[in-house]
């Protein structure tokens, strides 16, 4: 498993990211291209008939159930690019709560503003970001203000505009880009006036026993026969 350098190491502890160039390449990323493509082809008039009876938001959306569609998507929650690393951040007690396979369609604004998912007193929670395709400027590409995740850093304020945010940094990048960052710290898809924005979104945690919930991934069990995996699932209390 990769682990951190120490340059990544002092800009995690620093900065609050790293920025994992090619972490998925090569015949890798075009198997996980296509499964993408087909899961949120299958899952399309579901969503947009949810949008005719509003109950589902035009301004995304979330493949349901992705790790029971297609195996490539559990095998990215343990990727070498990015495991070791996390297993690291969290002294080897990395937890997956989940992913967000999610399609960005372009809109005036985007769908959510500058935020952090938790506050300092959650356990360490990460995400893992993912680029499908390529994401250009002003495609609704991640925005993150370094050092935000640091208890005593602000105050921030959420502003009118994406792109006022003071010290904010924007990550347009390749497919087969990922981006790991700190939900402590403050962060947005910037506003998407170009094409869909494809991307998968890992979210991980310090293991803390009140987070296990076995039950929720049940249904991929036969995958995690391994004893690393069946902890990271949450499937081993």
């Amino acid at each position: 498993m990769t682990e951190p350098t120490e340059q990544q190491q002092r800009q995690w502890d620093e900065q609050g990211y790293l920025v994992l160039e090619e972490a998925i390449r090569g015949d890798e990323l075009g198997r996980l291209q296509q499964a993408f493509d087909h899961c949120a082809a299958a899952c399309k008039d579901d969503w947009l008939n949810g949008i005719a009876k509003g109950d589902s938001t035009p301004t995304y959306f979330d493949i349901p159930n992705p790790l029971e569609r297609d195996e490539i998507f559990i095998d990215l929650v343990d990727h070498e690019s990015w495991f070791g690393i996390l297993q690291r951040f969290t002294g080897g007690e990395t937890l997956f709560l989940g992913p967000q396979v999610r399609s960005v369609p372009p809109w005036p604004l985007s769908y959510t503003g500058w935020h952090p998912d938790v506050g300092p007193t959650n356990p360490l929670h990460i995400k893992v970001q993912i680029y499908i395709e390529d994401v250009a400027p002003g495609t609704g590409e991640f925005g993150f203000v370094p050092g935000s995740h640091k208890i005593g850093s602000g105050p921030y304020e959420r502003p009118q505009f994406q792109e006022s945010m003071p010290g904010h940094i924007t990550f347009p990048g390749k497919a087969g880009t990922a981006i790991m960052f700190n939900s402590y710290g403050w962060h947005t898809a910037m506003d998407n006036g170009g094409s869909v924005r494809k991307s998968i979104i890992l979210i991980y945690e310090k293991r803390t026993p009140e987070k296990v919930k076995p039950e929720a991934f049940t249904a991929i069990e036969q995958y995690c026969t391994s004893r690393e995996r069946r902890a990271l699932f949450g499937l081993e209390v």
